[in-house]
């Protein structure tokens, strides 16, 4: 089983949009040395909406490569077309992938039968391990526990990213359908310290992106069960939970990210660079955690 914290990796552009490969990889190497426990490629956080399909599987074919074996990484291959998700999965699985990340399928607000066929259809046609997201915050569909457990069901079916308005709640209520052995990952940096504490495998986060050894500190207390240490480092971790949201993820992260000097200004329209009126609060929240 992968867990632990599990970092949602941005995708470093240069200015003018480019993809930047030797960043990229400065930032695998950098995560493996933090003690990120894996990595995901190509999710929300890596831009994966502005990425065309040739971009997407170069990106995690690089971050493959670079990882070479030293955490497992985990490729985000969802979409909203059932036939493009199974590519995207097959390409990660060509490319090495230890797992793919699939999101549910986006404005088309299918029903439940649609995504539980969805989801049958894509492990179906690729075996590799593979694991739901839901965030319905963004999606606008919400793929409810009980439609989980008929897809737990499925043996590369493995686990869940769960990112729902209350993710601590939603994940009991999955492990209570689907039981111990049917991984939830909280998909919320601010709830990821309760959710471990209660059964949770880990995080797929945003915020270990500037504080991967915080943030694996941190979820390796909850899971061991100490949980005094583990509430100790959420403190120092709480601002930069909420602030790396001021504006719509990635954007607050790539610019810390930019403000530490790991990676270039470039990010893709429609999305634009953090607000001036924004960027002290972000770098008093990496203050706070110790980053600057």
């Amino acid at each position: 089983m992968i867990q632990g914290s599990i970092v949602a990796l941005v995708t470093p552009m240069d200015t003018d949009g480019s993809l930047n490969e030797a960043a990229l990889r400065k930032l695998v190497d950098w995560h493996i040395e933090q003690g990120s426990d894996a990595i995901v490629a190509v999710g929300t956080t890596g831009e994966s909406a502005t990425l065309d399909a040739e971009e997407h599987c170069q990106v995690i074919r690089w971050v493959v490569e670079q990882a070479a074996g030293r955490i497992p990484v985990i490729a985000g291959t969802g979409s909203n077309c059932t036939r493009e998700a199974i590519e995207l999965t097959r390409d990660a699985k060509a490319a090495g992938a230890e797992a793919c990340l699939l999101v549910t399928p986006y404005y088309n607000k299918p029903t439940q039968e649609g995504l539980y066929l969805h989801y049958r259809a894509v492990a179906e046609a690729v075996d590799i391990p593979q694991i739901l997201y839901n965030v319905p915050g963004r999606t606008a569909c919400d793929l409810l526990p009980s439609t989980v457990a008929r897809l737990a069901a499925i043996d590369n079916i493995i686990g869940i990213k769960e990112a729902s308005a209350d993710t601590p709640a939603r994940a009991r209520e999955i492990h209570l359908l689907c039981g111990d052995n049917f991984p939830v990952y909280s998909g919320d940096d601010a709830t990821a310290c309760q959710v471990c504490q209660e059964g949770g495998a880990g995080v797929i986060s945003v915020t270990a992106n500037v504080a991967p050894r915080l943030m694996h500190q941190m979820i390796e207390a909850a899971l061991k069960g100490d949980h005094q240490q583990a509430q100790s480092l959420d403190s120092r971790l709480a601002a930069l939970h909420h602030d790396l949201f001021l504006e719509s993820n990635p954007i607050p992260v790539k610019w810390a990210l930019h403000a530490m000097g790991m990676i270039p200004s470039g990010i893709r329209l429609p999305l634009t660079w953090l607000e001036e009126t924004h960027q002290p609060r972000v770098e008093a929240a990496m203050k706070d955690a110790g980053i600057l």
